[in-house]
């Protein structure tokens, strides 16, 4: 067991780590308010008494700027966030001892390969999230460079979904099918949708080994196995959904290009990553695909109903009440009359 420094615990995958990761030691959240990553130079003091008051081995950062079209509006935020931000984490985490972790993306390539991109692969990336992202990694090499010591570990995924997260893909089309008969989604980009739930297993795992099995520093590769588009994710959301009893008012999803779909970012047509390396260390592959979105999808059905359950004897708590209430006052006039 030891102690766990958790940045960005609120996001999709940041709280299945914090759910996940108790069982390797003791875990302490920094979110907002309690940091800015809009100011990268702030992170320092909570960083520092963080790891003095629990002395954490370990230190993981799971916050980021996703907003991929608004990068191009935002660029010295998504910089900050992406790039100087994980900076100042791993040049904290080098002068204290801690291990870190730091989570990337497929848009550090171009999506112009035909193979799935490896972590030896020239990276490419064409927009300013991809770019961000990049030199966020580049900093933190940097940082090991200077400081033989310091054990890292920087891992890429892929269309991550979960039950936490409030703009992911699988929530939009849930959204999208509940209140049209139509949806379009883009079929020519390809890749390999990721449940946070897994991908926060992995990272779990992947942090127990560099703390406690001196696990090499370097880049990893982490998404679900299987390989799809858009298009194909969505009709297979449906479906699952449709036979877990979600109401859906869709009837048909219209395959388009992404020509059709025009966006401030380009997005990769391949982001299909190869996983060989973290499989070799962890010991096992990443789940099928289509597996993890069923269990995600009955996640997120239970916890729906349990809220509307809750809310319905809540409700039935307040009339009851008022009923309650009502006779009262009633009786009492009764009895002054």
């Amino acid at each position: 067991m030891y102690s766990i420094l958790l940045i960005g615990s609120q996001g999709q995958v940041g709280r299945e780590l914090r759910s996940r990761l108790g069982s390797y030691g003791h875990v302490t959240a920094l979110a907002r308010p309690e940091i800015d990553l809009s100011e990268p130079e702030s992170l320092r003091g909570p960083m520092e008494r963080a790891l003095a008051a629990q002395a954490p081995r370990l230190v993981i950062n799971a916050a980021a700027y996703t907003a991929v079209d608004r990068a191009e509006q935002e660029p010295a935020l998504a910089d900050a966030i992406n790039h100087q931000a994980p900076r100042v984490m791993a040049e904290t985490c080098a002068q204290l001892g801690a291990r870190f972790i730091h989570i990337s993306t497929d848009y550090v390539f171009d999506g112009q390969a035909t193979r799935p991109y490896s972590e030896a692969d020239p990276p490419n990336p064409v927009g300013t999230y991809g770019k961000t992202k990049l030199a966020g990694e580049q900093a933190i090499q940097a940082v090991a460079a200077q400081h033989t010591d310091f054990a890292y570990a920087i891992v890429r995924t892929a269309w991550v979904y979960g039950v936490g997260g409030k703009g992911n893909f699988v929530k939009t089309m849930l959204r999208l099918g509940a209140t049209q008969p139509e949806v379009r989604v883009v079929a020519d980009q390809v890749g390999s949708p990721t449940w946070a739930a897994d991908l926060a297993q992995a990272l779990s795992q992947l942090g127990h080994q560099l703390t406690s099995t001196g696990l090499g520093s370097g880049i990893y590769h982490y998404t679900n196995n299987g390989v799809i588009s858009w298009y194909d994710f969505a009709v297979a959301i449906f479906e699952e959904a449709q036979a877990l009893g979600y109401p859906l008012k869709l009837q048909s999803v219209v395959p388009i290009r992404t020509v059709d779909y025009p966006t401030l970012a380009q997005r990769p047509s391949y982001s299909v990553l190869d996983c060989g390396k973290i499989s070799a260390s962890l010991g096992a592959c990443p789940p099928d695909w289509r597996p993890s979105l069923r269990l995600m999808l009955q996640e997120l059905y239970t916890q729906t109903h349990e809220r509307a359950d809750e809310r319905a004897n809540q409700s039935a708590d307040q009339n009851a009440d008022q009923n309650a209430d009502q006779n009262a006052d009633e009786g009492a006039n009764s009895l002054r009359r």
